[in-house]
C-alpha cells in the first residue's frame, strides 16, 4: 500500500479494556471508510507536528522491516485521537470496545504517525510492536483491506491471537531485553 493511514484497531495492543467479548463487526465494516477518511487527516497532522525518530529508533524500525522508517513521526498527546464528533463512529468505537469507560488508548499508529499518550512509557518492546504495525500497513494491498482483515481476525480469534497482533507481539518478545 503506497498511501498510509491507520486502521481503527491497529494498536489495541496499547489499549487497556475491560471488554473481552468479541464484537460482531459486520456493521462496523460498513462505516470503516469513514474512519479511514478521518485517520488520513490525523496522519497528515502527525506528519506536520510529530518528531522524527532518533537513530536508535530508526534502527529498530529497520530491523522489524519498516520500508521507510525515515517517514515515521512520534506525536505525544494528552489523549490518542478518535473521531468522537462522528456519532456513528463513536457508537461503533464503544460497541467494539475501542473507546469508553475503563478504556485507555495509550498508543496508535496512523500511517507513519504514531500517537502516544503523554505519561505512557513506550519502551523498546512496545515501540518495536508499533513499528511492526507500520510495516504491516506498508505491505497491505490497501488500508481498507488491511483494516477489514485485522478487525475480522480480532473478532474471530480475539485480540491476542489475531495474526497481525501475534506478529507484533513477537517484536515485544524480541526486544524485551534490549
Amino acid at each position: 500500500m503506497k498511501k498510509l493511514v491507520a486502521p481503527l484497531l491497529l494498536t489495541l495492543s496499547m489499549s487497556t479494556s475491560a471488554n473481552t467479548t468479541p464484537p460482531d463487526v459486520t456493521e462496523f465494516l460498513q462505516v470503516l471508510p469513514q474512519y479511514v477518511q478521518w485517520a488520513e487527516q490525523i496522519d497528515k497532522e502527525g506528519q506536520k507536528t510529530g518528531t522524527p525518530l532518533n537513530e536508535a529508533e530508526l534502527q529498530i524500525a529497520k530491523e522489524v522491516g519498516v520500508s521507510h522508517p525515515e517517514k515515521i513521526r512520534m506525536v505525544y498527546v494528552d489523549s490518542v485521537p478518535y473521531p468522537y464528533e462522528n456519532p456513528v463512529l463513536k457508537e461503533m468505537g464503544e460497541r467494539i470496545g475501542f473507546i469508553g469507560e475503563g478504556i485507555t488508548n495509550n498508543a496508535q499508529v496512523f500511517g507513519y504517525s504514531i500517537y502516544v499518550r503523554k505519561g505512557f512509557i513506550l519502551d523498546t518492546p512496545k515501540l518495536a510492536h508499533e513499528f511492526v504495525h507500520v510495516k504491516q500497513i506498508e505491505k497491505a494491498s490497501s488500508l481498507l483491506e488491511y483494516s477489514k482483515k485485522h478487525l475480522v481476525d480480532m473478532a474471530k480469534y480475539g485480540y491476542a491471537d489475531a495474526p497481525y497482533e501475534k506478529e507484533a507481539f513477537k517484536a515485544n518478545e524480541k526486544y524485551k531485553h534490549k
